[in-house]
């Protein structure tokens, strides 16, 4: 399995931008998805999950409303669309990617979402 992140960049607040994970090795709907993030000087933070039973999404309060994660099956990807980005939103985001029925858990190297003006 492997994970690779793409999509971040810099953004005025108030932007929005895509952050794309590529999900090489994974097999629809045997692995939960998540995206964390770590700011600096602070603890790596998980801020959605996409469920692989039944799809469930659940976000954090800091993200919820602005966020959506996603699954497209035809590109083997999970998406994270960010809308109305606020500077406490800059930090390093990880895609997370967790076996069903194993356990197993892999990371993605980071992309880095810089919200200024």
């Amino acid at each position: 399995v492997q994970l690779v992140e793409s999509g971040g960049g810099l953004v005025p607040p108030g932007g929005s931008l895509r952050l794309s994970c590529a999900a090489n090795g994974t097999r629809s709907n045997h692995y939960a998805f998540e995206w964390f993030r770590q700011a600096p000087g602070k603890e790596r933070e998980m801020i959605a999950c996409l469920k692989s039973r039944n799809g469930m999404t659940i976000y954090v309060d800091a993200v919820k409303g602005r966020f959506t994660i996603s699954r497209d099956n035809a590109k083997n990807t999970v998406d994270l669309q960010m809308t109305n980005l606020k500077p406490e939103d800059t930090a390093v985001y990880y895609c997370h990617a967790v076996e069903r029925e194993t356990g197993s858990d892999y990371w993605g190297q980071g992309t880095q979402v810089t919200v200024s003006s």
